[in-house]
Formats: C-alpha cells, sequence, structure tokens
C-alpha cells in the first residue's frame, strides 16, 4: 500500500537521518581554532592601558589613544587577543629568567604587541616622553628619522631628563590595512639554553597532550633526482641524453622521501579539541627512538603527520626561533654585570663604529695589514647584522651617523634588488641621500602618505612593491594615482626593480640588539671578544693557528685570500681569524689552553687575557670536553695515560694536545710513588 511505502521510503529514512550526527573528518579550512584562555581579550587590553599609562600619563595623549583604539578594536573583534596574550606569557617567561626575547617579522608594527611585552620595538611616530611628569612632544611630520636620533633634551615642565623612543611604523604592515591578517607572531629566545626551556613552557601553559612538533615533509631534490635518473639509465644499460634525463628528473623532483620536523614550530591543539580533528601524528623520520649526546636511547619526537604548511591556518602554529644575539647578550651581562637594557642607543662612540675603527683605537691602515683591504675604514667587524664584507661596504658607501640609517642599511642587506643597482646608485649619484631612499616595506607607505597619497592606496602599492610585483595588481591604476600626487620619478622606478622588502620592525628589533653588542665591543673589549669566540666561532676557532699570535693569523688570512676556490669551512675560520686579529691590535691577546683552568666550551677572561676551552682543540667535541672537566674536578690528570682513560680522550687528540704545548710536564703513564706508601 501507499502508506506503507511511504512510510519505509520517507519516514523511516528521515527518522534515521535525524538520529545521525553530523560529523567532519577535518577541521573546516576557513576557521582558526585557537587555544583558550579565560579572560585573556580583558587582561590584553588592561595590560596595554595600564603600561601606556605608566610611560605617557593619564589621561593619554592623543596619539597614544588612537594608536591603541586602531588596533585593540580589531584584535578583539577578530579573537586575536589570545594570541597576543599567549606570546605576552612566552616572553615574559624568559624576560624573568634573566633573557633577552628578540622579535622578529612585523609584529613590532603593532603598538599593542609593545605595551605588553611581547617586542622591544616602539612603532608610535618619534617622540620625546618625561618619565617623571609624562609630559610627551610627538614629530609627525617625517622630519625625524626614529626617536633615538632626536637630541638629548630636558622636559620643558619639570626638567628632568626626557627619553626619547618612536620609530614611525605603521599598524597596517602587521595585520593589514583593515586588521583582519591573523597575526603570525615571532620571536627569537636565546638558542640552546633559553629556546628550550621555553618550549617547555608551552607544555606547562596548554598541556603536553595538546602541544606537539610541527610535522615537515622532505622532497627529492633538483640534483638528487637527476641522480636517479642517471643512475638507473646506467644499472639498465640505457643511453639518455641529458634533455631527456632532466625530463624524467622533473618527474622525480619533489616526490616524498621522509619526513622531519620544524626546528622552532609547536602546534597547539585547543583543550576542547582532539589532535585528529586536524592531523594524525607520528615520528619524525619514523623514528620511534633516538640517542642523546651520551648516547643513551630516549624516545623519538612527535610530530604531525601532515605538513605544518596545510594545518596553519587552522591551528595555532607558535615559533619558538633560537638566536645568537640574546645569548650573547646574556654572557656579556653574566660577565660584566652590566645591564644591557640601560644601554643608549645614541651613544657617539658606539655609532662611530659604523663609520670608522677609530673608537677601537685603530687606523684602517692597522687593520688592512691584518686583514686584507676590506670594509677596514669601518669598525663593525664581528658585529651582527653588520659584520660580513658585504654590508661593510654598505656602511664604507654610507656612513650611518644614527640609529634610523643603521636601520636603513640592515633594512638594505636583507631586501632582495633594494640596494645593488637600485639605492646604492641613487645615492652615490646624489639623487637621494640615505635616510630617504626605500629600504623597508614601511618607507613605500609612509612615503606616499606624507606625499598626499590615499592610505588605501599607499598600503597597497607597499604590499605589492614588497612582493616584487611592482605597483599593479588585478587591473589597478595605481601608478596614475601617484604620479598625480607628484611622487618623484626615482621613487617610482626604486619600487619597480624591487623584488622583495624587509619589514623595519623586524630591522628595529635586531639593530637595537646589534647595537648593545658593539656597545660592549667599545666600552668591555675582553668581553666581548670572550662571548664572540664562545657563541658565534664555535666550530671554527683554528687554535692551532690563532693561539701562534698575530703574524700566524695575518699568513694565515693570505692564504685562505689566495684560493681561488676556498672551502666553507676555510672561509668561516678566515672570518673567525679577522676578528682574533683585531683582538691582538687592540692590545689583547689569548693565554695557551691549560689542561688545568680551560673551561668545556667558554672562553674565560683570566689575567686581563682570553683563555680559550677545551672545544676548540680540533677534533675535540664538546662531549669529550665535558667529560675532561668532570674529570679534573675529581682530580687533576697525572698522565696522559690518565686523560685518556678517565677523560675519554683518543690518543689522536691527545697527539695534538701535545703538539700544542698542552700536555707539557706530563709524563706519558702512572707513575708509582715510593712515598705514597
Amino acid at each position: 500500500p501507499k502508506e506503507k511505502a511511504i512510510e519505509i521510503v520517507v519516514t523511516n529514512t528521515r527518522k534515521i537521518a535525524e538520529q545521525c550526527e553530523v560529523l567532519k573528518p577535518l577541521a573546516e579550512e576557513w576557521k582558526s581554532y585557537n587555544p583558550k584562555i579565560a579572560g585573556a581579550d580583558e587582561k590584553l587590553v588592561a595590560m596595554c592601558y595600564d603600561n601606556a599609562k605608566a610611560i605617557y600619563g593619564d589621561p593619554l595623549p592623543k596619539v597614544v589613544q588612537d594608536r591603541l583604539t586602531l588596533e585593540l578594536t580589531p584584535i578583539i573583534n577578530h579573537g586575536y587577543g589570545v594570541l597576543y596574550y599567549i606570546a605576552h606569557k612566552l616572553v615574559k617567561h624568559s624576560n624573568d629568567r634573566g633573557y633577552l626575547v628578540g622579535s622578529r617579522g612585523s609584529v613590532g608594527s603593532s603598538f599593542v604587541a609593545t605595551m605588553s611585552g611581547i617586542t622591544e620595538v616602539n612603532p608610535l611616530p618619534p617622540h620625546y616622553v618625561c618619565p617623571n611628569c609624562h609630559w610627551t612632544h610627538f614629530f609627525e611630520d617625517g622630519s625625524v628619522g626614529g626617536g633615538f636620533d632626536l637630541p638629548d633634551k630636558k622636559c620643558p615642565k619639570c626638567g628632568h631628563n626626557l627619553n626619547k623612543n618612536g620609530h614611525n611604523i605603521p599598524f597596517a604592515v602587521f595585520l593589514g590595512f583593515d586588521g583582519d591578517k591573523v597575526p603570525d607572531i615571532d620571536s627569537n629566545f636565546s638558542s640552546g639554553d633559553d629556546q628550550g626551556v621555553a618550549h617547555k613552557y608551552t607544555e606547562e601553559l596548554f598541556g603536553r597532550d595538546n602541544v606537539f612538533r610541527a610535522g615537515t615533509i622532505a622532497g627529492i631534490q633538483d640534483k638528487t633526482a637527476y641522480g636517479f635518473v642517471k643512475r638507473y639509465a646506467e644499472n639498465r644499460g640505457l643511453t639518455f641524453n641529458d634533455i631527456f634525463i632532466e625530463k624524467l628528473s622533473a618527474g622525480v623532483a619533489g616526490v616524498k622521501r621522509t619526513t622531519g620536523q620544524h626546528p622552532a614550530g609547536i602546534m597547539v591543539c585547543p583543550r576542547d579539541m582532539d589532535i585528529h580533528n586536524f592531523t594524525p601524528l607520528q615520528y619524525a623520520a619514523n623514528k620511534k627512538y633516538l640517542k642523546d649526546e651520551n648516547g643513551k636511547q630516549i624516545p623519538g619526537t612527535i610530530t604531525t603527520h601532515f605538513d605544518y604548511h596545510s594545518i596553519s591556518g587552522r591551528m595555532l602554529k607558535l615559533d619558538i626561533l633560537g638566536h645568537d644575539d640574546p645569548k650573547v647578550i646574556r654572557m656579556l651581562q653574566d660577565i660584566t654585570g652590566i645591564d644591557p637594557l640601560k644601554i643608549p642607543f645614541d651613544d657617539q662612540k658606539t655609532l662611530s663604529l659604523f663609520s670608522s675603527p677609530a673608537a677601537l683605537g685603530l687606523t684602517p691602515e692597522q687593520l688592512a695589514s691584518a686583514i686584507g683591504n676590506k670594509g677596514v675604514t669601518v669598525g663593525a667587524l664581528g658585529l651582527p647584522e653588520y659584520g660580513t664584507p658585504f654590508v661593510r661596504g654598505m656602511l664604507e658607501d654610507t656612513r650611518p651617523k644614527n640609529f634610523s640609517e643603521l636601520v636603513r642599511i640592515s633594512g638594505f642587506s636583507h631586501g632582495t634588488d633594494v640596494w645593488l643597482n637600485n639605492a646604492q646608485d641613487l645615492i652615490k649619484n646624489g639623487t637621494v641621500k640615505l635616510e630617504e631612499a626605500i629600504s623597508t616595506r614601511d618607507d613605500v607607505m609612509n612615503f606616499l602618505i606624507q606625499h598626499g597619497v590615499k592610505p588605501l592606496t599607499s598600503f597597497k602599492v607597499m604590499e605589492n612593491v614588497r612582493k616584487g610585483k611592482g605597483l599593479e595588481k588585478g587591473g589597478s591604476n595605481n601608478r596614475a594615482e601617484l604620479e598625480a600626487a607628484h611622487i618623484p620619478s626615482w621613487f617610482i622606478e626604486s619600487c619597480l626593480k624591487i623584488q622583495y622588502l624587509f619589514p623595519r620592525a623586524h630591522a628595529v628589533a635586531y639593530v637595537m640588539m646589534a647595537f648593545r653588542i658593539a656597545w660592549f665591543k667599545v666600552y668591555q673589549p675582553l668581553a666581548y671578544y670572550a662571548a664572540y669566540f664562545t657563541i658565534r666561532a664555535e666550530g671554527s676557532f683554528n687554535a692551532p693557528i690563532i693561539l701562534k699570535g698575530l703574524e700566524a693569523q695575518k699568513a694565515e688570512l693570505a692564504r685562505i685570500a689566495a684560493l681561488p676556490n676556498p672551502t666553507a669551512v676555510e672561509k668561516g675560520n678566515a672570518t673567525v681569524i679577522e676578528v682574533a686579529a683585531e683582538m691582538y691590535l687592540r692590545g689583547l691577546s689569548f693565554l695557551p689552553i691549560d689542561l688545568d683552568r680551560s673551561d668545556a666550551s667558554e672562553f674565560k677572561m683570566v689575567d686581563g687575557k682570553l683563555l680559550p676551552p677545551f672545544n676548540c682543540i680540533p677534533a675535540l667535541g664538546d662531549a669529550v670536553a665535558k667529560e675532561i672537566v668532570s674529570a679534573r674536578n675529581e682530580h687533576s690528570f697525572t698522565s696522559k695515560e690518565d686523560l685518556k682513560k678517565r677523560g675519554k680522550v683518543s690518543q689522536s687528540i691527545i697527539d695534538t694536545m701535545d703538539s700544542m704545548g698542552i700536555l707539557k710536564g706530563l709524563p706519558e703513564e702512572e707513575q708509582i710513588s715510593l712515598f705514597a706508601f
């Protein structure tokens, strides 16, 4: 009957459908599933206003109030408050332990990030602020490159010395013109020590079962694919020409070869969700067990099975990166007792390093006699951001006079087609001054707005230029707007050449770290070289050459310079030897490695000289260096045989130590003393 048919086909089918639970195999692509922290938005807003009022007074100046409103409104409305709060917790955890944390990328474009302690970079216009009565004066007309460049001044209201800050960075660089881009907050933690602690802290924050290493998929590289095809042909006695091999290898390249893990990426799953809603899990490279530095078996690292790129839009990815600058600064603070946060960014002797070596007590001729004639008219050797021959050449071309010009040099060096055949020519020809040339993406937007171009057009042009896409995108007519606003032709031509532009916030953060290290180079030279050789020269300190003195260093540098194709190891050694030669020219020197006093891996300041550690000895690694120190702490070595046995040192390394004079006076074998009975 018809009624029965309707019951079976329609009614019962609907009943079954209504009882079915709707399941989705994967979280929706368009939605971002962030972890939840109760009251995060309210805590973030309160923190920002409390810190802003502590610096700028209550009521807040209009510039400060407007910027906080501009940023907090989209941050809270789009649900990004928790991301800021998480970053704040991570950075504060390291700061409380005495470590500086550097910001990466354009997070320094956000004043909310500054007020919540995520970054040191202040993106407001350059300004004076009185720490006593909160009097302020902002320079909003673009006449000042950065707040650190302002001359020292006393408060006109209370007579107190004024603080100076502000780097004039638009918020749109970070979260887009409408503030709707997902914030990508990356931080540089002290490599090795503090980075590992920060990784562990994420487990405390979110729970161990909700934190996973970001997985990666490694494909077959082009050269490897070419080799596979060639061997395939050889094994089968086939003859392929090069064009056919390249065609076949193109089909092999990119095929999954193994899996791994991002060195700093942490994927966070919300507590109320299961990780399998996003991705399966696996052991990196399918290794269930690994061996630690002592050879003991430890569990392998669990990572996301899917490559992190494919799920990063849906899950929170924290980039807890390791960097040497915070590590160097922490070591300098430990050995000198000087607080790096109190170093002024307008110190004239430190600034002079970037245009002359005079503050080091050296002349260009002295440097050239030791290291050759490359970047010797500046004193930036060994400094982060500025120590390479390429960037030292930039310094020689520009002779920066203040902090904001150093930021420009950093932007030039990190960009693509920004300096060579572009800004370098414009500055040399006198077309523009250093402070006018495009060095970072923010320069494009700020310049256009200051010259009357609409803010939205200025933002779109900046976005196109920073990605190397010229001025236009999708049928736009931006060039006509720029020409109508009488934007100079050199600016337009410069934009068209650029392939990639660095964010100013990132450059400012890097230069702040580099400047602090440069200050120690001027005022605490022995401590500076101790930190440099301990952290930056690791693995490249050629002890048999360097410890022989300046003449041996000069000879080795000349030998490497004469090579047509020096190896990467030789280039690395040369960089370190150059810094050692500079140190000797400044009247400082090394002690020989001492079996009774040397550390395992750290250069020590002893009697006004540097005492090298054991890991400087060729082929002697950190593990053996630690064994030597551990055995020595029990009691001194009595013979080479004793060192070999208790220090776990091989015969070849014993021979090397002997040739370096480290084992002078130590007998070959144990000697029984009659008086010991």
